[in-house]
């Protein structure tokens, strides 16, 4: 069969290819020994194949929190005894997600067919990360494969939850901001061209301020189809932009010179990184191959430049902890410290961990704390712009009275 696979190597862009192959394993298999993986596999006799920089990945199919049950599953039933495949049919016919059903009945035909459980997995790597893989491959090779996944499960929970409360904290001034912009434009369309209509009849001299405002008001009113489309598409634009690498690392970098911002960001970062890599460390995976995979899942480019340093300095025999040291601007100084201390004990995997429950803790009490710092700052921004359009408007309302 022919398979149009779109591939990504580590330091090279997307390439989409056709492969002969007798299956679509055999196409992960060997894209794999080539040190790549696959993004998109598609049929190539099925007609045009479109270039991979024409996709919009708009998701998996499964969610996070179904991995992380699949984990948890899985990590229970093998240490149940049930055998490798007959947990992955029970999750196949327990779930109600059709995406995570095929996926749970390849990977069992995989398995029965000889294939180990990491090996599967690779063939799933939208769905799939590298951490959760390298997890599978290191319990695995130790015979510990139910704790590996009982461990990768609580590491997606702590990120999970993690992430969920940074979300919930920015939904309240997103949600208040919409408001005030939807509340403004409606008050352009229609509350002041009445107004503009009775200052034009009594020939009132306006200030600048409220000329402006009354030019904004005719310019939606008169282009008001026009005005929807262009905001249209700069949401659309500016999601796409966002979720675009450069987009997203020039959000980052502008993050870290905002105040209380930046500390934020920072131990998340940091929490992220120390967790994934004492994950791996406990699971036995090699530091170099461990700080590889880290790097993937810290994805950001400003904080992985610091793990690839680190890369350097173990593979010279110098301390894992040199390269956070050097950069306390993105690390904080703690974790440089701690990690020192547990290169000094041989208790490295035990004291990532201590930072990353530290941290997580930490980012979830400032998350709080950020909610009652937005919500003063949004009533000082609704206060000025309510304050504004009363003085551009009603101000030469009681001008006029006061000539009359």
């Amino acid at each position: 069969m022919r398979l149009a696979a779109t591939i990504r190597k580590e330091g090279a862009p997307e390439e989409t290819r056709v492969i002969e192959a007798a299956s679509r394993f055999e196409v992960y298999d060997q894209v794999q020994k080539e040190g790549g993986i696959v993004i998109r596999l598609v049929d190539a006799d099925a007609g045009f194949v479109l270039p991979s920089w024409l996709f919009i990945t708009i998701g998996t199919g499964v969610k996070r929190i179904e991995i992380i049950h699949l984990a948890r599953n899985l990590s229970t039933m093998l240490g149940a005894g049930l055998s490798l495949s007959r947990a992955f049919s029970v999750i196949e016919r327990q779930s109600s997600n059709k995406r995570l059903k095929e996926i749970s009945l390849g990977i069992t035909e995989s398995i029965k067919k000889g294939t180990s459980l990491n090996e599967s997995l690779v063939a799933y790597p939208r769905v799939f990360s590298p951490l959760f893989i390298a997890m599978a491959k290191a319990g695995e090779e130790s015979g510990s494969l139910s704790e590996a996944l009982s461990v990768i499960a609580l590491q997606m929970e702590q990120s999970e939850e993690l992430a969920r409360k940074i979300r919930g904290a920015m939904i309240y001034p997103i949600i208040v901001l919409t408001a005030i912009i939807i509340v403004g434009v409606l008050m352009l369309i229609y509350v002041v061209p009445t107004l503009t209509s009775t200052f034009t009849s009594l020939g009132v001299e306006l200030p600048l301020v409220t000329r402006i405002i009354v030019a904004v008001s005719n310019f939606l009113v008169g282009n008001l189809i026009l005005f929807l489309l262009a905001l249209a598409a700069l949401v659309v634009g500016s999601v796409v932009f966002l979720r675009s690498e450069i987009g997203k690392a020039l959000l980052l970098r502008s993050s870290l010179h905002l105040p209380v911002i930046n500390e934020l960001v920072r131990e998340t970062f940091t929490a992220r990184a120390a967790r994934t890599l004492s994950s791996l460390l406990a699971a036995g995976v090699p530091v170099l191959e461990a700080l590889s995979i880290t790097k993937d899942v810290v994805h950001a480019p400003i904080f992985a430049r610091v793990i690839d340093e680190a890369v350097t300095h173990v593979r010279k025999g110098e301390p894992l902890s040199q390269a956070f040291n050097e950069h306390p601007e993105l690390y904080p100084i703690l974790m440089a410290d701690m990690l020192s201390v547990g290169e000094e004990t041989g208790k490295v995997a035990d004291m990532l961990k201590q930072i990353a429950e530290f941290y997580e803790q930490d980012v979830s009490e400032k998350t709080k704390d950020l909610s009652t710092i937005i919500e003063p700052v949004l009533m000082l921004v609704i206060g000025v712009v309510v304050g504004v359009f009363a003085v551009s408007m009603i101000g030469p309302i009681y001008s006029l009275s006061s000539a009359f």
